[in-house]
């Protein structure tokens, strides 16, 4: 079945817009763009699909009511506009929703939502029990107390990191560009792609910069690497513009082609596996002789301390460590079963010259997930 069609069947689908879609430097919300979205998404929700909102704009809706012309660059006024943003981004929905009879819920969340397993449990139960209550939930970065600098494509991440997280059919990606070009969509001769296949059609791609004056913090390289994501987890992935949001939604294999499909180029994963490759946060990292690459990932056994020959960062039992080959080069990630202060005396040893205390896996293969293939 092809990524389309399987768009197109999806009973549970989440949906991603960008700033640039709903607002404007001069006005902040644009409600006609705003409400043709919601149009799209409740009669998507009307033809029997779950859908979650995965919805940037905060921080430029935020613009126009503080006086500001453009995107500030520091956090403390980007945080301040998302304060303000935020409020008029939900309003704006809650009203547009409403005439349709459709309730809503905000989610906001965190990177720690996403990187440390139990809050990433607890949203996903969340989102669950907001979708059984028939409710459409809005989710969104809370932007206005992230301790990091708000980071580029947060959002873009964000959505395929929730797709998976609910077990999602599809996602939907929607932007200011109609689609994945094959060089910069700006200039003549680039060639609009319809179908990603496989990772490798996305070899020969050329990206352009997103535009200085843009009111999103995303660009396409963000967006490719969220689709890439999710299909490499067996989602398929449609990137379209937000004007074609109706046909995007549709779910009528006759209607227009819009935008660019990618066909699901892995297998579903579990849900801690796919927290491990791409959510946890790294605290870490185990050196691995050649040995124990391949029992680690050809054979998928538990890694050992004879296999380890060095150690770096500062981790404790629980946190999540890269597996690193001898050229350097990530090959799994796992929760490891140690502090960094234990390991320099037991690496290198084998597990019956260890004390009996010590004589367990460094990472046991449950908790590992190789950095590649399915």
């Amino acid at each position: 079945m092809s990524a389309r069609a399987q768009l197109a069947a999806a009973r549970r689908i989440v949906v991603k817009v960008g700033s640039s879609s709903l607002t404007s430097l001069d006005g902040g919300l644009d409600p006609a763009r705003l409400q043709a979205l919601v149009d799209a998404l409740a009669a998507r929700r009307e033809r029997g699909s779950q859908v979650v909102l995965v919805s940037s704009g905060a921080i430029a809706a935020g613009l126009a009511p503080l006086g500001l012309t453009r995107r500030p660059r520091d956090l403390a006024t980007q945080q301040a506009a998302a304060a303000v943003g935020q409020l008029l981004l939900a309003e704006a929905y809650a009203t547009a929703f409403g005439r349709h009879a459709q309730p809503i819920g905000q989610v906001l969340l965190t990177a720690d939502d996403m990187i440390r397993r139990s809050h990433y449990r607890n949203a996903q139960r969340t989102l669950e029990r907001l979708l059984g209550l028939g409710v459409l939930p809005v989710v969104n970065e809370n932007d206005t107390v992230a301790t990091d600098e708000i980071r580029v494509g947060d959002n873009d991440r964000l959505a395929a990191l929730v797709a998976h997280l609910i077990g999602a059919e599809g996602l939907v990606l929607l932007s200011d560009v109609d689609g994945l070009y094959d060089g910069d969509p700006r200039l003549p001769g680039s060639r609009l792609l319809s179908e990603v296949e496989a990772p490798a059609d996305l070899e020969a791609v050329q990206v352009a910069s997103a535009r200085a004056d843009s009111l999103g913090t995303g660009g396409m390289a963000t967006k490719i690497t969220a689709a890439a994501m999710a299909a490499a987890a067996g989602i398929p992935v449609l990137l379209a513009a937000a004007e074609d949001v109706g046909a995007a939604l549709d779910g009528a294999e006759a209607g227009p082609k819009v935008g660019t499909a990618f066909r699901p180029s892995g297998r579903r994963m579990s849900a801690r596996r796919f927290w491990l490759r791409h959510a946890a946060d790294v605290r870490g990292a185990l050196d691995l002789d050649a040995g124990a690459v391949t029992a680690v990932i050809d054979r998928r056994r538990s890694l050992l301390a004879a296999g380890i020959h060095g150690i770096s960062g500062d981790f404790v039992a629980g946190d999540v460590v890269d597996l690193v080959g001898p050229y350097g080069v990530v090959v799994a990630r796992g929760v490891v079963g140690f502090d960094a202060a234990e390991l320099p005396e037991l690496i290198g040893k084998r597990t019956r010259d260890l004390a009996p205390e010590q004589r367990r896996e460094v990472v046991h293969a449950d908790d590992l997930v190789p950095m590649s293939g399915p």
